[in-house]
């Protein structure tokens, strides 16, 4: 059935008041492909008020699917695209900037997963994002903070089938984020792989969960929370069945006594095909255990009494983030606006250089089909090119493109990562045409004419002057940059940087003519 979530104005970021008053409602989607479950939801957003309008889920176990040298099974594979097909009806005439499909631990694993993500944008016609762990937790937190709509410091836990987000924040601030490698199948296979239960199992996984959890224990207590609160499905789940057999006083709580119980009740079964609890569903009985013992451990690292189970995380986190994508809250910009900060980049050499790539790209959108979206990434690049200054001077370009491809970024997914990444290894020396040929194909096209734009704007600003020069007669044709300089008898230093370009332009096999 539909469901309304009434929030209060401010609570979505990146929303204007002309929004919420807009005479239509905003339609939103999101598909979170997750290593256990995948998650359908749909939503309007009109006048303060998210009206959820589809939410399917089915339990897939895309990361039960992972053989041992890391690669995705066929079978896997072919009970996800089912999955999505199914999904796939629900998402018809939703525009592409309000839809997002991302992918987690599974995928983020998976040695041939661009094999099924290729797959699944052909059948869904649109990009599949793999979002990084720590990013998972951040829009898991989003998702948790707008449904609890409570002031104070909280702690989040989200156990997922492949790796478990830990998260304190305030309000809709996350103020540390962190992503484990243990999950409810991960954890089933290592320590359950015949289905047999027993004490000495349960602790087996309980102290490799305690080993994990080591590294962020002391840090997170130090910063302490008021509230530990978890979400998705082994947590619900465990709620549920607590509530069931009348072991804790409310719906929706878990303590440890009756996680004690839980855990008894669990091993009393000695099998998971036998895993039969009243509250629990039978398609989560098998990754059960597992999952508890994940959360004891949580429990005990973190002394926890009592823990409520939340009813939001990742699939209206990514929702919440949507909306405010593309403006003054978009948490891109923060980050970008962080990376600035932390490598000391020269400002004024950042936003010269980005004046002038808006300044080109506005010359040439219409001739080259460039999108805002294009725009967006070309001026970002601007920003943040010369970040790997703070590493050494020489290849500086190749430092700042590992670091973006290879940091945690909030409001970043990988493929972002990977095209800003690219922009700023291209801005300058030779055309990198290995990491450009490795871009997905329909990519290369758009990335290399965003690239030898940044380049023209990193030249045009070699002098590095107080404020952005004037352009020289710009123009294309087809794929052909052309430039006209004044008449002068002398070389300049930009006609020679432009001679040098040219050459650089003309071994990768594109064309700069200077007149």
């Amino acid at each position: 059935m539909p469901k309304d979530i009434l929030l209060p104005y401010d609570s979505l970021p990146g929303t204007t008041r002309s929004d919420a008053d807009s005479g239509e409602p905003q339609r939103l989607a999101a598909i979170d492909m997750g290593s256990n479950s995948f998650h359908l939801l749909v939503a309007n957003y009109q006048n303060e008020r998210l009206q959820v309008v589809a939410r399917l889920g089915e339990k897939v176990q895309l990361a039960a699917g992972l053989n041992e040298d890391g690669f995705l099974s066929d079978t896997a594979m072919q009970r996800a695209l089912d999955c999505l097909g199914r999904f796939a009806p629900f998402l018809s005439g939703i525009p592409a900037s309000q839809l997002r499909i991302v992918g987690t631990n599974a995928l983020r694993d998976a040695h041939n997963s661009q094999t099924f993500i290729d797959l699944a944008e052909a059948q869904l016609g649109h990009p599949i994002e793999i979002i990084a762990g720590r990013e998972e937790a951040r829009l898991i937190y989003l998702g948790a903070a707008h449904a609890l709509a409570e002031s104070g410091r909280r702690l989040i836990i989200d156990i997922g089938g492949g790796s478990t987000e830990f998260i304190i924040g305030e309000s809709f601030e996350p103020m540390a984020l962190e992503s484990l490698r243990m999950g409810c199948i991960t954890f089933s296979r290592r320590f359950f792989p015949d289905g047999e239960l027993s004490d000495k199992r349960m602790r087996k996984a309980e102290l490799a969960a305690l080993s994990e959890l080591a590294n962020i224990q002391r840090p997170y207590q130090r910063l302490g929370w008021e509230d530990p609160v978890g979400s998705s499905g082994t947590i619900k789940a465990a709620a549920s069945v607590l509530h069931a057999y009348a072991d804790t006083p409310q719906e929706g709580l878990i303590t440890r006594a009756g996680l004690k119980k839980l855990r008894e009740r669990i091993i009393k079964c000695k099998h998971v095909d036998k895993v039969a609890l009243e509250g629990l569903k039978p398609d989560r009985a098998k990754v059960f255990p597992a999952g508890i013992a994940i959360l004891s451990a949580i429990f005990e690292a973190f002394e926890l009494e009592q823990m409520r189970f939340a009813d939001g995380a990742l699939r209206e986190g990514v929702l919440f983030d949507m909306a405010g994508r593309n403006s003054a809250e978009d948490s891109r910009l923060k980050t970008l606006a962080s990376l600035r900060r932390c490598y000391d980049v020269d400002t004024r050499q950042a936003e010269n250089v980005a004046d002038t790539a808006n300044r080109l790209f506005q010359a040439v959108r219409e001739e080259w089909q460039l999108s805002d979206d294009h725009g967006r990434y070309l001026c970002w690049a601007s920003d943040v090119h010369e970040i790997g200054l703070a590493i050494s001077h020489s290849q500086f370009h190749r430092h700042g493109a590992y670091l973006l491809e290879h940091s945690d970024l909030s409001g970043f997914s990988r493929p972002e990562q990977r095209l800003l990444a690219f922009l700023v290894r291209a801005h300058r020396r030779k055309f990198p045409l290995k990491e450009w040929q490795a871009l997905p194909k329909a990519q290369q096209a758009i990335c290399a004419r965003l690239a030898r734009l940044l380049r023209l704007s990193v030249l045009l600003n070699h002098a590095r002057p107080e404020t952005p020069p004037p352009l020289p007669a710009f123009s294309v044709q087809g794929d052909a940059l052309c430039i006209e300089l004044p008449k002068s008898d002398e070389p300049t230093l930009l006609s020679t940087d432009l001679e040098q370009e040219q050459a650089y332009m003309e071994s990768a096999g594109f064309s700069l003519v200077i007149r």
